[in-house]
């Protein structure tokens, strides 16, 4: 089967449904969203350590399933559970209580892990924007909306997490560095 469909060139697509819609339509927008968030977890990815990496995963896996879900709504298969939300909700308290949190508003771009966390929580908005917008004009699975509401906060506390530990391991290597000079003078 070829990659290629030519059923775009006519500005329609489909949904796993089968239904033919337009590429404007809000679902697909929606889609073409998660997708790009998606994306972009795969590039903060990159630079995470294990324990990140394997939640960033997880969650492009979530991501599939709620994009599966907007794509075949009716199939029960693709319902999403709020046992996930929960276990973010956990995960942001984690963080949270893991670190002192400066409460004024944040000049973005204090690492690159950071940055591209900020990338993929600013395009969660987005996407949550384009969920409200699906689940007025087609209905929605509730709990997936609240999911992706809950990931942006999940990786804004990433991303804050993130600028704290680049701050203090710069501040580490400034004091390894001056202790190393002082030896050389003794």
């Amino acid at each position: 089967m070829s990659i290629y469909t030519k059923t775009g060139d006519r500005g329609t697509t489909s949904l796993m449904n089968g239904i033919s819609v337009s590429k404007s339509d809000d679902r697909i927008e929606l889609l073409g969203t998660i997708d790009e968030l998606n994306s972009h977890i795969g590039l903060a990815k990159v630079l995470a350590d294990t324990a990140l990496k394997d939640q960033l995963s997880h969650i492009q896996k979530n991501l599939m399933k709620i994009m599966a879900g907007v794509a075949d709504p009716r199939c029960m298969d693709y319902r999403f559970s709020a046992d996930e939300t929960s276990a973010l909700e956990q995960e942001i308290d984690r963080l949270e209580n893991s670190f002192p949190r400066a409460k004024e508003f944040v000049l973005y771009g204090g690492c690159e892990q950071s940055a591209r966390l900020d990338v993929a929580r600013a395009v969660t908005r987005r996407a949550e924007r384009r969920f409200r917008k699906v689940e007025q004009n087609y209905g929605a699975d509730a709990k997936a909306v609240q999911y992706v509401n809950r990931l942006s906060d999940y990786l804004y506390m990433c991303a804050r997490y993130a600028d704290y530990r680049a701050e203090h391991e710069k501040a580490d290597k400034i004091q390894d560095q001056v202790v190393r000079n002082i030896m050389k003078n003794i």
